[in-house]
């Protein structure tokens, strides 16, 4: 099965949302919507799928991770 890990690291406690792009900008698939993580290293997995539970198609891919203030975006590939 096609995934992709997702790890990062919070440097204090808070609410989380963690979404997934695609290269047009479109949603994907939310990963973590506001959960409340501790401070640490953390990890997610994405299993190539929508939020509607259809597999996507291989390929590159963004995530934006949103944690209080910070907030980044990376590009990772799903690979098949």
């Amino acid at each position: 099965n096609p995934s992709t890990a997702v790890s990062f690291e919070l440097p204090a406690a808070g609410p989380v949302q963690l979404k997934v792009f695609d290269i047009s900008g479109r949603l994907v698939r939310t990963l973590i919507a506001g959960d409340f993580r501790d401070a640490g290293i953390h990890h997610c997995t994405w299993k190539g799928r929508d939020d509607a539970g259809r597999t996507v198609a291989a390929g590159v891919y963004f995530y934006r991770l949103d944690a209080g203030i910070y907030s980044e975006t990376r590009r990772m590939v799903l690979v098949k």
